[in-house]
Protein backbone atom coordinates (compact mmCIF):
# COMPACT_ATOMS: atom_id res chain seq x y z
CA UNK A 1 0.00 0.00 0.00
CA UNK A 2 1.35 3.54 -1.04
CA UNK A 3 1.54 6.63 1.26
CA UNK A 4 -1.22 8.17 -0.37
CA UNK A 5 -3.42 5.48 0.77
CA UNK A 6 -2.50 6.31 4.58
CA UNK A 7 -2.96 10.17 3.71
CA UNK A 8 -6.72 9.31 2.36
CA UNK A 9 -7.27 7.43 6.01
CA UNK A 10 -8.27 3.95 4.37
CA UNK A 11 -5.11 2.96 6.70
CA UNK A 12 -5.55 5.43 9.57
CA UNK A 13 -3.75 6.02 12.94
CA UNK A 14 -6.19 8.59 14.18
CA UNK A 15 -4.80 10.73 17.36
CA UNK A 16 -6.21 9.96 21.23
CA UNK A 17 -6.77 12.36 23.82
CA UNK A 18 -3.15 11.99 24.83
CA UNK A 19 -1.73 12.65 21.48
CA UNK A 20 -0.86 9.39 20.25
CA UNK A 21 -2.38 7.86 17.04
CA UNK A 22 -4.76 5.45 17.67
CA UNK A 23 -4.51 2.76 14.80
CA UNK A 24 -8.40 1.73 13.55
CA UNK A 25 -10.46 0.16 16.08
CA UNK A 26 -11.36 -1.50 13.58
CA UNK A 27 -8.77 -3.64 14.16
CA UNK A 28 -9.45 -4.01 17.87
CA UNK A 29 -12.54 -5.55 17.12
CA UNK A 30 -11.29 -8.09 14.87
CA UNK A 31 -11.21 -11.79 16.71
CA UNK A 32 -7.39 -12.16 17.44
CA UNK A 33 -6.41 -8.55 16.83
CA UNK A 34 -6.75 -7.25 20.44
CA UNK A 35 -3.53 -7.07 22.42
CA UNK A 36 -4.24 -8.62 25.53
CA UNK A 37 -5.14 -11.57 23.89
CA UNK A 38 -2.08 -11.46 21.82
CA UNK A 39 0.26 -11.38 24.31
CA UNK A 40 -1.91 -14.03 26.09
CA UNK A 41 -1.76 -16.10 23.52
CA UNK A 42 2.19 -15.51 22.82
CA UNK A 43 3.13 -16.00 26.57
CA UNK A 44 1.32 -19.33 25.77
CA UNK A 45 3.04 -20.36 23.16
CA UNK A 46 6.60 -18.80 23.61
CA UNK A 47 6.83 -19.59 27.52
CA UNK A 48 7.36 -23.27 27.11
CA UNK A 49 10.10 -22.82 24.73
CA UNK A 50 11.72 -20.22 27.23
CA UNK A 51 11.53 -23.03 30.00
CA UNK A 52 12.90 -25.75 28.23
CA UNK A 53 15.50 -23.06 27.34
CA UNK A 54 16.11 -21.96 30.75
CA UNK A 55 15.84 -25.10 32.45
CA UNK A 56 19.16 -26.06 30.38
CA UNK A 57 21.36 -23.96 31.88
CA UNK A 58 23.74 -24.88 34.83
CA UNK A 59 22.06 -25.24 38.28
CA UNK A 60 23.08 -21.54 40.35
CA UNK A 61 22.45 -19.78 36.64
CA UNK A 62 19.23 -21.51 36.47
CA UNK A 63 18.26 -20.41 39.49
CA UNK A 64 19.16 -16.97 38.81
CA UNK A 65 17.42 -17.03 35.73
CA UNK A 66 14.55 -18.21 36.87
CA UNK A 67 13.95 -15.52 39.32
CA UNK A 68 14.46 -13.02 37.07
CA UNK A 69 11.62 -14.45 34.96
CA UNK A 70 9.00 -14.55 38.26
CA UNK A 71 9.06 -18.39 38.08
CA UNK A 72 11.09 -18.81 41.28
CA UNK A 73 11.42 -17.08 44.34
CA UNK A 74 15.13 -16.19 45.56
CA UNK A 75 15.21 -19.51 47.37
CA UNK A 76 14.55 -21.46 44.84
CA UNK A 77 10.67 -22.39 45.17
CA UNK A 78 8.19 -21.92 42.50
CA UNK A 79 6.65 -18.75 42.19
CA UNK A 80 3.44 -17.74 39.63
CA UNK A 81 5.29 -14.61 38.70
CA UNK A 82 5.14 -12.12 35.95
CA UNK A 83 7.61 -13.01 32.93
CA UNK A 84 7.14 -9.37 31.29
CA UNK A 85 4.58 -8.87 28.94
CA UNK A 86 5.93 -10.53 26.11
CA UNK A 87 5.67 -7.66 23.62
CA UNK A 88 8.79 -8.43 21.48
CA UNK A 89 7.70 -12.12 20.69
CA UNK A 90 4.17 -11.20 20.23
CA UNK A 91 5.88 -8.97 16.97
CA UNK A 92 7.24 -11.84 15.96
CA UNK A 93 4.35 -14.24 15.83
CA UNK A 94 2.36 -11.24 14.61
CA UNK A 95 4.23 -10.27 11.67
CA UNK A 96 4.75 -13.95 10.49
CA UNK A 97 0.92 -14.05 11.23
CA UNK A 98 0.46 -10.82 8.86
CA UNK A 99 2.67 -12.31 6.21
CA UNK A 100 2.23 -16.04 6.04
CA UNK A 101 -1.00 -17.25 8.09
CA UNK A 102 -1.18 -19.72 11.10
CA UNK A 103 1.61 -21.62 9.56
CA UNK A 104 4.41 -19.10 9.46
CA UNK A 105 3.62 -18.34 12.85
CA UNK A 106 3.86 -21.86 14.38
CA UNK A 107 6.78 -22.02 12.88
CA UNK A 108 8.55 -18.74 14.19
CA UNK A 109 7.60 -19.69 17.60
CA UNK A 110 11.45 -20.59 18.53
CA UNK A 111 12.33 -17.33 16.93
CA UNK A 112 10.45 -15.86 18.95
CA UNK A 113 11.90 -17.21 22.44
CA UNK A 114 14.81 -15.77 21.21
CA UNK A 115 14.22 -12.57 20.86
CA UNK A 116 12.66 -12.53 24.11
CA UNK A 117 16.12 -14.31 25.60
CA UNK A 118 18.08 -11.09 24.20
CA UNK A 119 15.58 -8.94 25.57
CA UNK A 120 15.81 -9.98 28.98
CA UNK A 121 19.54 -10.48 28.41
CA UNK A 122 19.87 -6.72 28.14
CA UNK A 123 17.45 -6.40 31.21
CA UNK A 124 19.97 -8.02 33.54
CA UNK A 125 22.30 -6.46 32.04
CA UNK A 126 20.70 -2.68 32.22
CA UNK A 127 19.72 -3.43 36.15
CA UNK A 128 23.18 -3.90 36.99
CA UNK A 129 25.03 -0.77 34.66
CA UNK A 130 21.70 1.61 35.69
CA UNK A 131 21.97 0.23 39.86
CA UNK A 132 17.93 -0.65 39.71
CA UNK A 133 16.58 -2.42 42.21
CA UNK A 134 13.29 -3.08 41.38
CA UNK A 135 11.36 -4.88 38.29
CA UNK A 136 8.39 -6.15 38.14
CA UNK A 137 7.74 -5.33 41.50
CA UNK A 138 10.41 -6.94 43.49
CA UNK A 139 14.26 -6.87 43.65
CA UNK A 140 16.08 -7.14 40.71
CA UNK A 141 18.06 -10.27 40.05
CA UNK A 142 21.89 -8.20 40.93
CA UNK A 143 20.46 -7.04 44.26
CA UNK A 144 19.72 -10.44 45.21
CA UNK A 145 22.20 -12.46 43.75
CA UNK A 146 25.21 -10.40 43.27
CA UNK A 147 26.68 -8.43 40.14
CA UNK A 148 28.50 -11.53 38.65
CA UNK A 149 26.19 -13.76 39.30
CA UNK A 150 23.70 -11.40 37.13
CA UNK A 151 25.79 -10.48 34.37
CA UNK A 152 27.00 -14.12 33.84
CA UNK A 153 22.87 -15.31 33.84
CA UNK A 154 23.15 -12.25 31.12
CA UNK A 155 25.60 -13.70 29.04
CA UNK A 156 23.95 -17.27 29.64
CA UNK A 157 20.36 -16.05 28.21
CA UNK A 158 22.33 -14.57 24.85
CA UNK A 159 23.91 -17.45 24.36
CA UNK A 160 20.33 -19.90 25.04
CA UNK A 161 19.18 -17.49 22.07
CA UNK A 162 21.73 -17.87 20.02
CA UNK A 163 21.16 -21.31 20.24
CA UNK A 164 17.62 -22.15 19.88
CA UNK A 165 18.03 -20.68 16.32
CA UNK A 166 21.22 -22.61 15.43
CA UNK A 167 19.35 -25.50 15.71
CA UNK A 168 16.49 -24.27 14.46
CA UNK A 169 15.35 -26.54 10.68
CA UNK A 170 14.01 -23.78 9.63
CA UNK A 171 15.20 -22.50 6.31
CA UNK A 172 15.15 -18.55 7.70
CA UNK A 173 17.05 -19.70 10.78
CA UNK A 174 20.48 -18.38 9.48
CA UNK A 175 19.16 -15.05 8.34
CA UNK A 176 17.73 -14.27 11.49
CA UNK A 177 20.47 -15.19 14.16
CA UNK A 178 22.76 -13.36 11.93
CA UNK A 179 19.95 -10.13 11.86
CA UNK A 180 19.88 -10.79 15.56
CA UNK A 181 23.38 -10.66 16.01
CA UNK A 182 23.65 -7.35 14.40
CA UNK A 183 20.87 -6.30 16.44
CA UNK A 184 22.53 -7.21 19.96
CA UNK A 185 25.77 -5.27 18.53
CA UNK A 186 23.18 -2.59 18.04
CA UNK A 187 21.75 -2.86 21.54
CA UNK A 188 25.80 -2.71 23.05
CA UNK A 189 26.20 0.09 21.28
CA UNK A 190 23.05 2.00 21.79
CA UNK A 191 23.67 1.00 25.85
CA UNK A 192 27.65 1.92 26.05
CA UNK A 193 25.90 5.48 24.04
CA UNK A 194 23.62 6.17 27.13
CA UNK A 195 26.01 5.07 29.75
CA UNK A 196 28.76 7.99 28.40
CA UNK A 197 26.24 10.24 27.90
CA UNK A 198 25.06 9.95 31.65
CA UNK A 199 28.50 11.11 32.47
CA UNK A 200 28.55 14.17 30.92
CA UNK A 201 27.39 17.73 31.88
CA UNK A 202 23.62 18.51 31.44
CA UNK A 203 23.97 21.27 29.26
CA UNK A 204 26.63 18.96 27.07
CA UNK A 205 23.82 16.90 25.29
CA UNK A 206 22.12 16.89 22.08
CA UNK A 207 18.58 16.16 21.51
CA UNK A 208 19.17 14.30 18.49
CA UNK A 209 21.67 11.87 19.60
CA UNK A 210 19.74 10.55 22.25
CA UNK A 211 16.93 10.07 20.29
CA UNK A 212 19.62 7.93 18.03
CA UNK A 213 20.69 6.47 21.18
CA UNK A 214 16.88 4.83 22.09
CA UNK A 215 16.29 3.82 18.60
CA UNK A 216 19.58 1.83 19.08
CA UNK A 217 18.54 0.54 22.59
CA UNK A 218 14.58 0.35 22.00
CA UNK A 219 14.03 0.59 18.77
CA UNK A 220 16.38 -1.75 17.16
CA UNK A 221 14.73 -5.36 18.66
CA UNK A 222 11.11 -3.88 18.28
CA UNK A 223 12.25 -3.91 14.56
CA UNK A 224 14.74 -6.93 14.63
CA UNK A 225 11.42 -8.73 15.85
CA UNK A 226 9.13 -7.83 13.11
CA UNK A 227 11.80 -8.29 10.75
CA UNK A 228 12.41 -12.11 12.37
CA UNK A 229 8.46 -12.61 11.57
CA UNK A 230 8.89 -11.43 8.06
CA UNK A 231 11.81 -13.79 7.45
CA UNK A 232 10.00 -16.66 8.76
CA UNK A 233 7.06 -16.01 6.64
CA UNK A 234 9.14 -15.92 3.54
CA UNK A 235 8.69 -12.10 2.87
CA UNK A 236 11.00 -10.17 0.48
CA UNK A 237 13.69 -8.27 1.44
CA UNK A 238 11.73 -4.67 1.16
CA UNK A 239 8.90 -6.11 3.24
CA UNK A 240 11.46 -7.63 5.87
CA UNK A 241 12.81 -3.93 5.73
CA UNK A 242 9.69 -1.99 6.14
CA UNK A 243 8.69 -3.92 9.32
CA UNK A 244 12.25 -3.33 10.78
CA UNK A 245 11.63 0.15 10.07
CA UNK A 246 7.84 -0.03 11.45
CA UNK A 247 8.95 -1.63 14.88
CA UNK A 248 11.59 0.89 15.27
CA UNK A 249 9.61 3.84 14.98
CA UNK A 250 7.17 1.75 17.50
CA UNK A 251 9.87 1.08 19.72
CA UNK A 252 11.10 4.80 19.73
CA UNK A 253 7.46 5.64 20.52
CA UNK A 254 7.51 3.03 23.53
CA UNK A 255 10.69 4.42 24.72
CA UNK A 256 9.65 8.22 24.85
CA UNK A 257 5.80 7.28 26.26
CA UNK A 258 8.62 5.02 29.22
CA UNK A 259 10.46 8.08 29.33
CA UNK A 260 7.25 9.72 30.24
CA UNK A 261 6.61 7.02 32.83
CA UNK A 262 9.24 7.35 34.40
CA UNK A 263 8.85 10.72 35.66
CA UNK A 264 5.07 10.69 35.97
CA UNK A 265 4.32 7.19 36.23
CA UNK A 266 2.29 5.88 39.01
CA UNK A 267 4.50 3.59 41.30
CA UNK A 268 1.56 1.45 42.09
CA UNK A 269 1.88 0.25 38.41
CA UNK A 270 5.08 0.88 37.66
CA UNK A 271 6.61 -0.67 40.47
CA UNK A 272 9.28 1.94 40.88
CA UNK A 273 9.15 4.81 42.79
CA UNK A 274 8.07 7.97 41.63
CA UNK A 275 10.60 9.94 39.82
CA UNK A 276 13.03 7.48 39.89
CA UNK A 277 14.87 8.47 36.75
CA UNK A 278 15.07 11.86 38.18
CA UNK A 279 16.75 10.87 41.23
CA UNK A 280 19.47 9.12 39.58
CA UNK A 281 19.96 12.02 36.75
CA UNK A 282 19.12 9.86 34.23
CA UNK A 283 19.10 12.07 30.73
CA UNK A 284 15.92 10.68 29.44
CA UNK A 285 14.04 12.25 26.68
CA UNK A 286 11.57 14.26 28.29
CA UNK A 287 14.50 15.61 30.43
CA UNK A 288 17.15 16.62 27.56
CA UNK A 289 14.06 18.00 25.68
CA UNK A 290 13.60 20.18 28.47
CA UNK A 291 17.62 20.44 29.01
CA UNK A 292 17.98 21.86 25.78
CA UNK A 293 14.60 24.05 25.89
CA UNK A 294 16.37 27.66 26.67
CA UNK A 295 13.18 28.34 29.27
CA UNK A 296 14.46 29.48 32.40
CA UNK A 297 12.87 26.01 33.71
CA UNK A 298 15.35 24.18 31.72
CA UNK A 299 18.06 26.19 33.32
CA UNK A 300 16.63 25.26 36.53
CA UNK A 301 16.52 21.44 35.91
CA UNK A 302 20.00 21.55 34.60
CA UNK A 303 21.04 23.21 38.16
CA UNK A 304 19.56 20.53 39.82
CA UNK A 305 20.83 17.95 37.46
CA UNK A 306 24.33 19.32 38.50
CA UNK A 307 24.36 18.48 41.92
CA UNK A 308 24.11 14.65 43.35
CA UNK A 309 20.34 13.87 44.60
CA UNK A 310 20.02 13.25 48.34
CA UNK A 311 17.90 9.96 48.88
CA UNK A 312 14.98 10.80 50.95
CA UNK A 313 14.31 14.26 49.08
CA UNK A 314 11.23 14.55 47.90
CA UNK A 315 11.02 18.44 47.27
CA UNK A 316 13.67 17.73 44.91
CA UNK A 317 12.49 15.03 42.69
CA UNK A 318 8.45 17.27 42.75
CA UNK A 319 10.78 20.29 41.90
CA UNK A 320 12.46 18.65 39.26
CA UNK A 321 9.38 17.26 37.72
CA UNK A 322 7.88 20.43 37.56
CA UNK A 323 10.77 21.76 35.76
CA UNK A 324 10.39 19.22 33.06
CA UNK A 325 6.63 19.71 31.79
CA UNK A 326 6.89 23.53 32.65
CA UNK A 327 10.23 23.54 29.90
CA UNK A 328 7.89 21.47 27.82
CA UNK A 329 9.50 18.19 27.68
CA UNK A 330 6.56 16.36 28.41
CA UNK A 331 4.76 17.74 25.81
CA UNK A 332 7.64 17.31 23.52
CA UNK A 333 8.02 13.55 24.05
CA UNK A 334 4.19 12.61 23.99
CA UNK A 335 4.24 14.98 20.19
CA UNK A 336 7.36 12.82 18.98
CA UNK A 337 5.73 9.71 20.22
CA UNK A 338 2.67 10.76 18.14
CA UNK A 339 4.82 11.43 15.17
CA UNK A 340 6.73 8.02 16.12
CA UNK A 341 3.52 6.31 15.54
CA UNK A 342 2.76 7.84 12.46
CA UNK A 343 5.64 6.94 10.51
CA UNK A 344 4.97 3.34 11.66
CA UNK A 345 1.81 3.10 10.46
CA UNK A 346 2.97 4.12 7.39
CA UNK A 347 5.79 1.54 7.24
CA UNK A 348 3.23 -1.24 8.04
CA UNK A 349 1.07 -0.04 5.30
CA UNK A 350 3.96 -0.56 2.64
CA UNK A 351 4.73 -3.84 4.21
CA UNK A 352 1.30 -5.46 4.52
CA UNK A 353 -1.32 -3.79 2.32
CA UNK A 354 -4.47 -5.29 3.57
CA UNK A 355 -5.55 -3.44 7.11
CA UNK A 356 -6.88 -6.67 8.21
CA UNK A 357 -4.01 -8.53 8.18
CA UNK A 358 -1.91 -6.41 9.77
CA UNK A 359 -4.20 -5.85 12.63
CA UNK A 360 -2.29 -7.93 14.80
CA UNK A 361 0.74 -5.80 14.43
CA UNK A 362 -1.71 -2.25 14.77
CA UNK A 363 -3.09 -3.54 17.78
CA UNK A 364 0.08 -4.15 19.42
CA UNK A 365 1.87 -0.74 18.35
CA UNK A 366 -1.47 0.84 19.98
CA UNK A 367 -0.75 -1.34 23.28
CA UNK A 368 2.54 -0.25 23.95
CA UNK A 369 2.31 3.47 23.20
CA UNK A 370 -0.81 3.91 25.73
CA UNK A 371 0.86 1.72 28.27
CA UNK A 372 0.53 3.26 32.08
CA UNK A 373 2.99 1.21 33.51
Amino acid sequence: MSESTVETGEYPAPLSSDGVPRPRRAAEDTPGHDAVVLLERTRGVVDPELRAAVQSLPVQLRRIALYHFGWSHADGTPAAGNAGKAIRPALVLAAASALGGANARAAAVRAAAAVELVHNFTLMHDDVMDRDTTRRHRPTAWAVFGVPDAILTGDALQALAVRLLAVDPHPAAGRAAARLAECVIELCAGQQTDTALEQRAPGEVALDEVLAMAEAKTGALLGCACALGALYAGAEDEVVAALDTFGREAGLAFQLIDDVIGIWGDPRRTGKPAGADLAVRKKSLPVVAALTSGTPAGAELAALYTRPHTAGDGAEIARATVAVEQAGGRDWAQAEAADRMARAVQELARAVPAPEAAGGLLALAEFVTRRSS
